[in-house]
Parts: structure tokens; sequence; C-alpha cells
């Protein structure tokens, strides 16, 4: 990532993970970085932002989490937050402009959670619960902080939705439908802080081995058969998704607004190639 010296980078869910690969990309390009930053894709998006030169602070419920990643990471701190939250949001975002100087540059909401389950039978407090982290949480840190980019005139924010925000899975609860929130969030949110000089994007993880898909992946007979499964021939990594966040944060995306990309080695559109298909026999004469 280039042009992005001194920047300073927010990463929510990143105490480890998808979330802190991230940060690290971001951190050795004169980025800075911080919420819900302490497991899976956060830590890889930290650990990219990192690298590419931000100071990169990790945000995360599991504040102790959140330090001990960014112990790992040059320039970085770690905060306690709870994204669900007006309270615990407000507080860390005041710890991060006193010790940052102001607003962060780049924002990457990478908080999330699952509860899988059958819907005919999900309690209506896990649904609630993953609602509240994945679309509330999302929500009150764009409101938060997007108001305070918007007072400066710049600013970069990344939603990590899922490939489940395109096609759903089964027996994932309220995941999918929160994931499709996000997505739909992010145009509006783009919308309401473009004119303002905010940017906002979102991407989309596919069959990514890491985060809370890594144990899917510890069976080598699953990861074969979704490896086939994939047009790119080949399980993600979180690596992947941190590069993708690294460049719709970056100044290379200036142009780029309310766009959802999924990083998912095409399989999103792949479902006919799965499928048995003779071909057709040629008409006859």
């Amino acid at each position: 990532m280039s042009g992005d010296g001194g920047k300073s980078a927010l990463v929510t869910g990143a105490a480890g993970g998808l979330g802190l690969a991230i940060a690290p990309r971001l951190g050795g390009g004169g980025c800075r970085g911080a919420p819900g930053g302490a497991g899976g894709l956060g830590v890889a998006i930290a650990q990219r932002l990192a690298a590419d030169g931000c100071r990169v602070a990790l945000a995360d419920i599991d504040g102790e989490g959140a330090a001990r990643s960014a112990a790992e990471l040059h320039r970085a701190s770690g905060y306690s937050c709870d994204v669900t939250c007006e309270d615990s949001v407000g507080e860390m975002l005041g710890r991060f402009e006193a010790a940052f100087g102001g607003p962060p540059d780049i924002l990457v909401n990478n908080a999330g959670i699952v509860r899988f389950g059958d819907l005919l039978e999900h309690p209506v407090e896990d649904f609630r619960k993953v609602t509240e982290v994945n679309l509330v949480g999302t929500f009150l840190m764009i409101r938060e902080v997007g108001a305070r980019m918007a007072v400066r005139g710049s600013g970069a924010i990344v939603n990590i939705t899922s490939l489940n925000a395109v096609q759903t899975s089964p027996d994932a609860g309220a995941y999918p439908a929160t994931k499709a929130a996000v997505a739909k969030l992010t145009e509006q949110f783009a919308l309401a802080l473009g004119p303002r000089g905010v940017r906002v994007n979102a991407v989309a993880p596919g069959f990514i081995d890491a985060g809370m898909s890594a144990p899917i992946y510890r069976d080598p007979e699953v990861r074969a058969e979704r490896g086939r499964a994939v047009p790119a021939g080949r399980i993600g990594t979180a690596a992947d998704v941190a590069a993708a966040v690294a460049f719709l944060a970056s100044d290379e995306a200036g142009y780029v607004q309310g766009q959802h990309l999924l990083v998912d080695g095409g399989v999103s559109f792949s479902l006919k190639n799965q499928m048995p298909r003779k071909a057709p026999k040629e008409a006859e004469k």
C-alpha cells in the first residue's frame, strides 16, 4: 500500500487471526492502528496494516488478548471495547484520540460472532446476540468513527462481511442475515459519508482457513473437497483477505466507494461448475 505514511488504523476483533494479519500490513507503510482485533481475521488484518506503515490499534472485548496481539506488532496499542455498547465505544475512542492525536484514518470493522443452529429451533437470545455484535456493533462503530472522520474531511472504512452475505449456509443462525445487512449498511454509509470525504467499502471472505472457519479445515477431506470447489484451486488465507482490506483502505482506492468485494477465489459464481453435466449432442442435420 503506497502513500499512507503516518496514518492511524483501528481494527476491531483483532486479538488474533485475520484482524491481526491486516493490522501489520498497514503498520509497515506509515499507518497508525485500534477495536475488536483480538482474534481470527482481525489479527491478520492488523499485521498487514502495520506492515504497510500504519500505527495500528487493536480493539476487542477481550482486552487482554488485544494487548497481547498488539505487543507482537511494531508501534501498536491494544484496547478493551464492547462494540455493542455506546459508552464502551466512546471511552475507547477517547483513549485512541489521546494516544494518536485524533480519530483514526482507517477503521476496519472485523468484530463478529456466529451461533449455529436450526432456525426452526434457534433461541431468540442467540439471534439477538449475533445481530447486536455483527450489525448493531458495526453501525455504532461507523457512526462514531465516521462522524469524527467527516469533521476532518477524510477517512477510509472497511467492513468485513462474508460469502454468507450472498450465498447463505444452512444452520448458520442469524449470521448470513446480519452479514447481508452489513453489506447494505456499507452502501448507506457510503452515501452519507462520501460527500464528507470518507470512503466506506466492504470485503466478503469466502472459504478462508482462519478465525471462526479454521476448525472446518482441520479435516483434510473437507479441506480437499472444498478446495476442489473453488475455481482458484485452493482454500483462501487470512493474508488474502488482509491484502484486499489494505487496498480498500489505501489511497490507491480513492475512487472506490460503497463496494462489496468478494475474496472467495470465484466460488460464489461456480455453482453450475459443481453440477454433473453432459455436453449436449450436436443437433441432427
